[in-house]
């Protein structure tokens, strides 16, 4: 170790990452110590990988961090959070950021300061590429003065916010690629709540917990669109057709555009959600180039419709990852097997229920039948304890599971590999 250069042993200190561990090992020798004052990159200050920073004195804390902080000269990372702790004094705070602003290039920032501390003035117009702000607060954007040239990913958990000023903060964003929503508190002024965002670079957006009446995104590059948990009267994506991953976990929403172009989706994962059947055609039976598709609990509000396995065959010929669930409504279900083609490219399958019947096993028979080249199954599901008939109907299912069994040993011995 030590005719490692003094350049790799800042990087070895980096990577442990935690302040603590840092300041513990760079007193190995002088080298390290110079390592850990002149080459070390990444400092984390984070109370729950080590508890004891809650049980200290707020001013003893702040100099312990203080005195780590200014021992080092060109700091890349950051991250400085701080649950379960007091509040911070805004000037020390500010002296931490002061000190490294000019060579941060990511900074993951959850401290609670008394008075707040505008974060976006401080780190402006800095060479920032990456910022992870949580539970604070952001008033009066000033995109003039306020501009991050270099940030390409943003992520705002449990911040308020105006609708305006969220929408100013990504335009002085003018490369971010990446932004992340997590519990917003949108303030506005008028009685509809409504967002509206516009960048040309961004290419993937995350919004979780979320409630509007109206959710605008204006994004030509956009390629990942993921909501979750949001309850939304409308939401509507304007761009160019460039999506390639969308995915709707357990959101409400009662008008949804997000174009018409979707010849380059790839991957369409929705689950907990209901929608228009014509709407879930458009989106998700002209996208050609699909290769996974995942249907949970998807209900579709006209009941006699259902994307059959038939549909899928036809209408995704590059598929090759498919999760199912049950549909235990009557005759539903055995229907989605109806038709002659064959899933060829399907490797790997899913398949789940919400409520199990005697119906179950044939279904799953059924549908293995349509994939020839299957390598991996996962067949998954919970038996309700207060329901005693589901015990009594898996026990009728194995008999027909037998049969599955053999199917899958057929696989097996043909050179294919199917797990359960």
């Amino acid at each position: 170790m030590e005719h490692l250069p003094v350049e790799v042993v800042g990087n070895i200190l980096s990577r442990l990452g935690a302040a603590r561990d840092v300041v513990i090992a760079s007193a190995t020798c002088c080298k390290w110590r110079e390592a850990f004052r002149k080459h070390l990159h990444t400092l984390s200050f984070n109370s729950n990988d080590w508890p004891v920073y809650r049980d200290l004195k707020i001013s003893r804390l702040q100099i312990l961090i203080t005195q780590t902080i200014f021992q080092t000269t060109g700091l890349k990372g950051l991250y400085i959070l701080m649950d379960g702790v007091d509040k911070f004094s805004a000037s020390t705070v500010i002296a931490w950021l002061m000190y490294t602003r000019e060579t941060l290039r990511l900074l993951v920032y959850n401290v609670q300061t008394t008075p707040n501390i505008n974060i976006l003035e401080i780190c402006g117009r800095q060479k920032l590429e990456m910022l992870v702000l949580a539970h604070n607060s952001i008033t009066g954007v000033e995109p003039n003065f306020q501009r991050f040239p270099c940030l390409k990913s943003l992520s705002l958990s449990n911040v308020s916010i105006s609708a305006l000023d969220l929408s100013l903060l990504l335009s002085s964003c003018q490369k971010i690629e990446t932004l992340k929503l997590v519990n917003p508190e949108i303030a506005m002024s008028d009685a509809q709540v409504t967002v509206e965002l516009c960048s040309p670079t961004l290419k993937s957006i995350y919004v979780e917990a979320i409630s509007l009446d109206k959710f605008v995104l204006e994004a030509d590059s956009i390629e990942c669109l993921h909501l979750k948990g949001c309850a939304l009267e409308v939401f509507e994506l304007v761009g160019k057709g460039t999506l390639k991953h969308f995915k709707i976990d357990d959101v409400s929403v009662q008008h949804l555009d997000i174009g018409e172009n979707f010849k380059n989706l790839e991957i369409v994962d929705i689950s907990n959600f209901s929608i228009w059947w014509p709407k879930f055609y458009n989106i998700v039976l002209r996208s050609s180039k699909l290769r996974r598709l995942r249907l949970c609990e998807v209900v579709f509000d006209e009941e006699d419709e259902a994307v059959d396995l038939e549909r899928i065959a036809v209408s995704f010929p590059q598929l090759t990852h498919l999760s199912l669930r049950y549909d235990y409504r009557d005759n539903i279900a055995l229907s989605y097997l109806e038709g002659p083609s064959h899933l060829v490219n399907v490797t790997v399958l899913e398949l789940s229920w919400t409520v199990i019947d005697e119906y179950f096993s044939l279904w799953v028979e059924g549908i293995l039948k349509r994939f020839p080249n299957l390598k991996k199954l996962f067949i998954h599901g919970l038996i309700s304890e207060a329901r005693r008939e589901d015990y009594q109907i898996l026990v009728c299912c194995v008999q027909g599971l037998r049969h599955i069994c053999r199917y899958i040993m057929h696989h097996m011995e043909t050179g294919h590999c199917i797990d359960t």
